[in-house]
Parts: C-alpha cells; structure tokens; sequence
C-alpha cells in the first residue's frame, strides 16, 4: 500500500502555494502569557521619535544580545526593528535561556505612560508555541 498514489487536496495546494510560510503556520501557533515587566533603558535611546511610532497593542520583538554588562541581554525591538530598550536585568535570566533553547518570544505594549523625561513603557512577554 506504500506504493499508492493518494489524491491531493487542492484547497491545502492552494493555500501552500500562494501564501508565505508564516501565513500558513500562523493559525497552528498559540501565544502562552508568561510575565508582565517593563522596558529598561528606555531613557538612553538615541532616537526619541520611535516612541511617538508605538501604540498600545503593538507586537515587538524580543532578540537576545552579546552584551558586557549583561550576559543574559534581551534587546525589545519594535516590528520594524528600531530599538526601544531592553528587558530588565532582574527580569530577563529565565527568558534569554528559553530563547538560547530555540524558544520564541514576542511582547505586546499594555501601557505607556510620560514620566518628565522617561518613557515608561509596560509589556507582557509570551511564549509563541507551535
């Protein structure tokens, strides 16, 4: 029976064919909520206007960072790539060894708040599983 030849289901041929990969798996993928932190270091960042760009409910990127002061850095990019700060130290040592294991992580804006000079701005961190 290893041998037969077995009908193709041109819906999934279709769906494959004109759409990316991360379309296609999208729908087979689940963000598990892991921690609510901040991002650290914002006030250092050269570039002021990417704060006017975010909103709340944006999605950023989460990229680990060889880094002299931290060897556990996690950078907190916005989807474009610019940079907004970092995870907190004390936050950041369970997160950069699921992200060194091949884990994927993401966070999403909660809340963004002026302090004088200082952007806060509250995130929750999750786990995007397959």
């Amino acid at each position: 029976m290893a041998n037969e030849l077995s009908k193709l289901n041109q819906q999934l041929a279709t769906i494959a064919s004109e759409n990316s990969l991360d379309e296609i798996i999208k729908p087979l993928t689940r963000e598990i909520h892991l921690f609510d932190t901040y991002i650290a270091g914002t006030s250092h960042i050269t570039e002021p206007s990417v704060f006017q760009q975010i909103k709340i409910g944006d999605t950023l990127h989460l990229q680990r960072e060889q880094n002299r002061f931290d060897e556990n850095a996690i950078l907190v990019l916005t989807c474009d790539g610019k940079k907004l700060g970092y995870i907190p130290e004390k936050d950041n040592v369970v997160f950069s060894r699921l992200m060194d294991a091949g884990k994927l992580l993401s966070a999403t804006i909660i809340k963004i708040s002026q302090k004088h000079t200082f952007t806060y701005i509250q995130i929750a961190i999750s786990l995007i599983d397959f």
